[in-house]
């Protein structure tokens, strides 16, 4: 019986990898017995015999059953599964959050620590592996060793990063170990596969420094309504959106220790972002995929979405922008209120130019980094207000940098969005709309649905004759936990058409 957790049968599934359907992809995977290998549904190889086939949902319970990833479909750049922003038993939430937790570690390479991580969730580590193995069909520490292996293989097929320096990103502290561990799961050596898979992609971006690597996601993806919500609010000098392509700084302590720049540029014609990153971001390569992941929205289900929105306007693909950096989000959503998005802009370009870094990037557009929590609590409230922002905001904003070290331990991914809510709407000058915007970007949290939004009631009078809040809520109640989409839908709805 193949270890298929998810509602398909493995008749089902079969049908699924036939028709390569794209809905599927990074929530089920193939092994065929006769190869040792295994796919992605979308897989253009040729379908193997259903006699043949073994189904999984993730790449770690395939690897667990000694199958190798495909060096064709590459299942190290596969959507996740997405977020499951649903009731869950106990168990099966915790066994979630453990999880992302591992996931966090093999981004960061920090060591791996069973005890440690079941305290932090207040079970005992025995109780974790066990309900772990049930919800996930491996041990927490195959899970972990997976995800690892998966990035190097990504970073050894994408980058020109030495292998020595891929074993590091990828986690491992030693080079002997990640050889051995590399080849005894994929049976070859890393250098090996670096030679089969060598593409040179990145020769036309120069830059023997920068790293590239690709992302996956599920499609339909509008990408032009996500380009066109990030270039009103980008930050100049931190932001810059130009044709398919977004560009940003990144400032020392969000991703890396270290400050860096992205470059994000969805692909015409593939289900693909291309992600080039600072050669100094190298040794945190995971942390930085997974957040570019998040920020765009790519482990997003676009189908089971727009099945939920059904009535409203816009077409499947809508995005929930998130953010590579929450405090510079949680200070633009405080400059935003009671403002246009063009005047908090313009606010926040003063700020950037009064108490942001200067950042060396390959683009004159973008220049400077964010300020830090610390910098703005350290200003006075003249220096900030000087800027033109009335002082209830600065003293929203500097509550907010004084209490960062407090609410950036509940910025985790799948965090639960009521205790950042509430530690928010305890600070000065941050009421509920405010509260539940900067949960609803820095969360990715899908069902936000921020109270008395002006521009959602105006849209909901001129689709569905709605007056009242309360009737708001009552009427969005049929699309959770989507709701945060259905918000976008309802503010694009607003927007004039292009001459």
């Amino acid at each position: 019986m193949s270890p298929l957790a998810s509602q398909l049968d493995d008749a089902a599934a079969y049908q699924v990898i036939t028709a390569r359907d794209a809905r599927f992809d990074g929530r089920l995977f193939v092994g065929v017995t006769s190869t040792g290998i295994y796919c992605r549904p979308i897989c253009r190889v040729r379908t193997p015999l259903r006699k043949n086939c073994r189904f999984f949902d993730t790449p770690a319970q395939a690897e667990a059953a000694t199958f190798r990833p495909c060096m064709k479909c590459r299942p190290e750049i596969a959507p996740g599964a997405g977020l499951a922003w649903t009731v869950m038993d106990a168990s099966r939430t915790l066994a979630r959050q453990a999880a992302d937790a591992l996931d966090a570690q093999a981004a960061s390479g920090e060591v791996p620590g069973l005890a440690h991580l079941a305290a932090r969730l207040g079970v005992s580590d025995r109780h974790l592996r066990r309900i772990f193995q049930t919800e996930h069909g491996v041990t927490p520490l195959q899970y972990l060793q997976t995800r690892r292996l998966l990035l190097a293989k990504q970073l050894l097929t994408d980058t020109r990063m030495t292998v020595a320096q891929v074993a590091l990103a990828s986690g491992f502290n030693s080079l002997r170990r990640f050889n051995a561990a590399f080849a005894d799961s994929y049976r070859m050596s890393p250098s090996r596969l670096r030679g089969a898979t060598d593409e040179g992609d990145d020769a036309a971006f120069d830059s023997a420094a920068a790293i590239t690597v690709k992302l996956a996601y599920r499609p339909p993806y509008d990408a032009a309504a996500l380009l066109r919500f990030i270039a009103q609010r980008a930050v100049p000098g931190v932001e810059h959106v130009e044709g398919r392509f977004i560009r940003r700084s990144l400032r020392a302590g969000t991703i890396a220790p270290v400050a860096g720049w992205v470059e994000a540029e969805f692909l015409p014609n593939a289900p693909i972002v291309k992600l080039r990153f600072a050669p100094e971001l190298a040794s945190a390569s995971g942390a930085v995929n997974a957040a570019v992941r998040r920020w765009l929205d790519l482990d997003a289900e676009p189908h089971a979405i727009a099945t939920a929105l059904t009535g409203l306007p816009g077409a499947p693909g809508l995005r929930l922008p998130g953010s590579t950096d929450s405090f510079e989000l949680a200070v633009r959503a405080v400059l935003g209120q009671q403002v246009t998005v063009a005047a908090a802009r313009t606010l926040a370009r003063r700020v950037v130019e009064r108490f942001g870094d200067a950042i060396e990037t390959p683009w004159v557009e973008v220049a400077r980094s964010f300020p830090a929590p610390a910098t703005l609590a350290a200003a006075t409230v003249e220096q900030i207000a000087e800027l033109g922002i009335i002082r209830s905001r600065v003293g929203a904003i500097q509550a907010i940098a004084r209490a960062w070290p407090q609410i950036g331990t509940l910025l985790a991914p799948r965090a639960r969005s009521e205790p950042l809510i509430e530690l928010l709407c305890a600070l000065p000058g941050i009421g509920p709309w405010t509260a539940h915007y900067i949960a609803m970007r820095t969360l990715g949290w899908p069902d936000a649905f921020p109270p008395n939004d002006v521009a959602v009631l105006k849209a909901m009078r001129q689709q569905f004759a709605i007056t009242t809040q309360r009737e708001a809520e009552a009427h969005a109640k049929a699309w959770q936990p989507w709701r945060a989409y259905a918000v976008l839908r309802l503010w694009n709805s607003l927007e004039k058409p292009s001459p």
